[in-house]
């Protein structure tokens, strides 16, 4: 029997019409149940595509123009929109990503999950949905002799340089393109990480909303800092609202950013904001959510989720520096928060100081094994909160909870997959999934966050 040949071959031009949009932003179109993948095409869409990768159960293709426009296709503000891999979703309308992204959660749950019943609501969006990201992480290198600072483009190690991205706040655009600059003047080499040399490997910069402070951090590959004084006071002149100027060293080749040591080089070494009336202090490593107007839509809707009265006792599994836990804390009788990044708690100890909150403990070490020595303890958790990493929760986190039993898990997910894989596992052990209120904290791109409410069966 002969096999299946694909219907198409490379560098053929084909014209096909696009059903929908993968969960990494590519059109779909289907040639004979062949699919093909083509970044930039939009559901309904017609248009004439040129096939440039064939595989033996789906080819990619690039758009080549298209002939009949969805009336959900706006034109890409950014310039560089088509090179840059931040953004995928700048050519569909704010409304058409919100929709995108409600329907996202919804397929991936009743795909992977088996929840086609579950009430998932309309994404909840925002007003403005530029300018938003409070933090930025900007690689540096050299190119043709000259710095660059940009993103990567997509599915590769090359730097576009540009000036300024519209997802970004206007402050962290101003920093970057003052530290190539000085780095020009200061003779501050670029970072090359396919031969690892140079001496400037990122940018990292945080802007506090509500404070309006700035930090600044210098990711270099060594210790060594060419004319680290005239630098750091070219950035005070230049920076009225700096508070920290930092510089971290990372000396591995890897493409994890941070390095394990850090060295104030001015100023504090956190700076502060606020989500609601809660005060944080966060350093240069923490993890702080980077779209402050849509946290402060999220954790009210988990705070609505944990349905509060005043008596219960909250575990929050994967506290950070403690912003989910401080505003239950508002509500509880007593929170406990574990997370296993010894750093983000004591900066979680140090925010309920901040804001005088007695009734919340954080601890140091892996959920699935600091919650059974608690449950020994005589703590029984009458909510529990989970806010874990892409990756989502481990199995024996899962266990832990089913077996500790509380009324209610409030799960906050930035993946709809390993959400969808976890609720499956709670839904078998004890607990219905009540509704799902996906957030758009990523305007622009594809991801999606998610708060979810399960109730003990």
């Amino acid at each position: 029997m002969s096999k299946q040949q694909p219907p198409v071959e490379k560098n053929e031009t084909v014209d096909v019409t696009f059903e929908d949009i993968t969960h990494d932003g590519a059109g779909v179109a289907k040639l004979g149940g062949y699919p093909l993948f083509v970044k930039g095409g939009l559901p309904g869409e017609k248009a004439e595509v040129k096939v440039v990768q064939v595989k033996k159960n789906y080819g990619f293709g690039r758009l080549m123009n298209v002939m009949k426009e969805s009336n959900q296709r706006v034109d890409a503000p950014c310039p560089v929109f088509n090179r840059c891999g931040g953004c995928q979703l700048q050519h569909l309308s704010y409304e058409g990503q919100l929709e995108y992204k409600q329907k996202q959660v919804k397929e991936t749950l009743a795909r992977i999950g088996g929840l086609n019943d579950v009430a998932v609501h309309p994404t909840l969006g925002m007003d403005d949905p530029w300018r938003y990201r409070n933090k930025s992480q900007v690689p540096v290198g050299e190119q043709g002799g000259n710095i660059v600072t940009g993103f990567y483009a997509e599915r590769s190690h090359q730097i576009v340089d540009i000036n300024s991205c519209i997802i970004q706040h206007e402050h962290n655009d101003k920093v970057v393109q003052l530290v190539k600059k000085l780095a020009k003047d200061y003779g501050i080499r670029g970072y090359d990480d396919r031969i690892h040399k140079g001496t400037l490997r990122h940018v990292v910069v945080r802007h506090a909303k509500h404070t309006d402070e700035l930090m600044v951090v210098l990711v270099t590959k060594g210790k060594e800092l060419p004319n680290k004084k005239n630098l750091v006071h070219a950035m005070k002149e230049e920076l009225p609202n700096v508070k920290s100027i930092i510089q971290n060293i990372n000396p591995k080749r890897t493409n994890v950013i941070f390095g394990e040591r850090s060295e104030v080089l001015w100023g504090e070494e956190v700076i502060h904001d606020y989500i609601g009336d809660i005060k944080f202090a966060i350093s240069a490593r923490s993890f702080y959510q980077v779209n402050p107007v849509q946290t402060k839509v999220l954790y009210e809707k988990a705070l609505e989720y944990a349905q509060l009265t005043g008596k219960e006792t909250v575990i929050d599994a994967y506290c950070g520096i403690g912003t989910i836990s401080l505003f239950l804390a508002e509500k509880a009788k007593h929170v406990y928060g574990v997370e296993i990044v010894p750093e983000a708690v004591s900066d979680a100890k140090r925010n309920a100081k901040l804001n005088h909150v007695t009734n919340a403990d954080f601890v140091v070490g892996e959920a699935e094994n600091v919650m059974p020595w608690w449950q020994a303890q005589g703590i029984e958790a009458d909510v529990i909160v989970v806010d874990p990493p892409r990756k989502g929760c481990d199995e024996k986190l899962l266990e832990t909870m089913a077996t500790m039993k509380p009324d209610r898990i409030v799960y906050v997910s930035c993946n709809p997959a390993t959400l969808a894989r976890d609720l499956k596992y709670l839904e078998e052990h004890g607990y219905e999934t009540k509704e799902v209120q996906p957030v758009d904290m990523f305007p622009q791109t594809t991801h999606v966050e998610c708060c979810v409410l399960l109730e003990k069966k």
